[in-house]
């Protein structure tokens, strides 16, 4: 455990962080499974739907630093991929 002062302060830092990073993950990963699911039903109306609400919630949590930039743009192509399959 930390002695210095600083250094109790960046733990405390550090849990309030994982926190919000843990938060902010679950929210992605629900909306990016609403997406994998209307593909699943061949519904391409509510998988777009879906898409655009996933892709918000990724790019935030890309400026957030929760992922990487790079990250996100893979998890957006491939969503975007799997929709345009059901054409």
């Amino acid at each position: 455990m930390a002695n210095h002062k600083s250094a109790l302060k960046r733990a405390k830092q550090n849990t309030l962080q994982q926190g919000r990073n843990k938060s902010e993950k679950t929210r992605m990963k629900n909306t990016i499974k609403k997406v994998l699911s209307a593909v699943e039903e061949k519904s391409k109306e509510t998988a777009s739907a879906a898409l655009t609400a996933a892709q918000s919630i990724i790019d935030k949590a890309s400026k957030r630093g929760v992922i990487h930039k790079n990250a996100a743009s893979r998890k957006i192509s491939r969503l975007k991929l799997k929709i345009n399959q059901l054409a």
